[in-house]
């Protein structure tokens, strides 16, 4: 029976809970927390024995990032529940690092240790930042966070991360992937207690055992992988430190330090907690943190996942101890990678199903704030939506639209959610001007109860 005097948030609930809970989370993130060590591997055109070290440097890191987010130090982390991983918006210029001779592996992971300190120094400004940020801007940028995460989802259910990998939109894929998304729906209305906040791990584990009947999950990986396998700093030699490849991922991490910010926000609301300057900096000083982790111990930049963010939602379990069971699982899973390689062994369509229940519940979270904001006697709030939604699509919908673009900019002009949050700051701010942060916190609580 829970504390009525201790915050949900602040919740520790009994053992074998936190474990399952975690699990939960980390099958809902681990696809994406190993895609980016997978694609840069291949760029670099490394051993699958050193494929394999970036993706268990990388779940090792990825346990240590979170566990300082999720359950804090002083001056770093969060306090939220918060499961971190490898951010996507450095994949652009990593690559292209990669295929430079002169930088190489060596070369990316002396940009990540320096973007690292470089985040860590900035946070403090970035989170000074929050008056820009009333309820129609993080409403709006919220839903688009869940919109930009929805094509993850569907891309998972079709069975490949891509249109143009094989097997992807397999009849077979799709029938799997909606039969866990039904299971998923039905666990959630007609199961209650302990079992009602699994249902997304429940209906995984039994899409995995529909996949292995009928022959499309392995475990010949697992039964390859080694029991053991240590993580030791710059295991493939001291970083470089070029200053065009520091300056490009400097800026990638200010892409990443804005995403998060929203991802920040749309968890205090589904939480209840209120995120204070101070709470906001913790938080975006542990992605920096998290990153300089990343570029010691041979990964790359990390981020707080918005992935998990839609499971809160779905569960309704807000205890961040459930992300500091997680963050052990995961380092636990990089110094054994048996346990990584099993993980590993969940089919994407299983995970797609699943995807498409939580990424839509970031999209409504956004949805139930903006249903807050005053229309009516504000019509101009109509257009910082419209057309902030708009230029958050424009990555999604045509990838090629800023191809005449200068390369450099690419990290920027392709996030959508970086779009439209730049998109929805201006617009409120032409429209309706700066508000002070007592104010923008009194718009936030307001909204907030009025939602509910």
């Amino acid at each position: 029976m829970s504390n009525p005097s201790v915050h949900p948030v602040d919740e520790v609930l009994p053992a074998p809970q936190l474990v399952t809970l975690g699990l939960q989370h980390v099958l809902v993130m681990y696809a994406g927390a190993v895609a980016v060590p997978l694609i840069i591997g291949r760029a670099l055109k490394l051993s699958p024995e050193q494929v394999a070290l970036l993706i268990n440097a990388d779940l090792f890191a990825c346990g240590i990032a979170t566990l300082i987010q999720a359950y804090g130090i002083p001056g770093f982390g969060i306090r939220l529940p918060v499961m971190m991983g490898v951010t996507f918006a450095a994949v652009t210029p990593m690559v292209a690092m990669a295929n430079n001779p002169e930088l190489g592996i060596l070369g990316i992971f002396g940009s990540v240790i320096a973007a690292g300190i470089f985040t860590i120094v900035v946070a403090p400004f970035i989170s000074r930042l929050l008056p820009l940020f009333p309820p129609i801007v993080t409403g709006t940028i919220i839903l688009m966070i869940g919109i930009s995460l929805m094509r993850v989802g569907v891309n998972w259910a079709a069975g490949a991360a891509a249109p143009n990998l094989p097997g992807y939109g397999d009849l077979t894929h799709l029938a799997v992937a909606a039969f866990v998304l039904v299971l998923i729906l039905a666990i959630t209305k007609y199961v209650k207690g302990f079992f009602g906040n699994i249902s997304v791990l429940l209906g995984i584990v039994i899409g995995c055992v529909i996949a292995f009947a009928i022959g499309k999950m392995s475990f010949t990986k697992v039964g390859e992988a080694a029991w053991f396998g240590l993580i030791l700093p710059f295991q493939f030699g001291m970083p470089k430190f070029d200053p065009i490849a520091i300056i490009t991922m400097c800026i990638v991490m200010i892409v990443v330090m804005i995403e998060s910010a929203g991802m920040f926000l749309a968890l205090g609301d589904i939480t209840d907690k209120e995120i204070t300057q101070d709470d906001m900096t913790r938080g975006l000083r542990t992605d920096g943190l998290g990153t300089l982790i990343g570029g010691i111990f041979n990964t790359f930049p990390y981020t707080s996942f918005s992935q998990n963010v839609g499971l809160i939602g779905v569960t309704g379990v807000k205890s961040r101890f459930v992300c500091v069971a997680g963050g052990i699982i995961m380092l636990v899973m990089g110094l054994v990678p048996k346990l990584g390689a099993l993980v590993e062994s969940v089919p994407l369509f299983v995970l797609g199903g699943a995807g498409i229940v939580m990424f839509g519940m970031v999209a409504a979270t956004g949805i139930r704030i903006l249903a807050g904001v005053d229309y009516k006697t504000n019509r101009n709030n109509l257009y910082i939506v419209a057309i902030s939604i708009g230029f958050g699509m424009i990555p999604l919908v045509a990838p090629d639209f800023f191809k005449a673009m200068p390369k450099d900019l690419s990290p920027l002009l392709h996030s959508g959610i970086l779009l439209s949050a730049i998109s929805a700051v201006a617009l409120n701010l032409y429209f309706n001007g700066m508000v002070s942060a007592d104010e923008a916190k009194r718009m936030a609580a307001a909204n907030t109860h009025g939602s509910e």
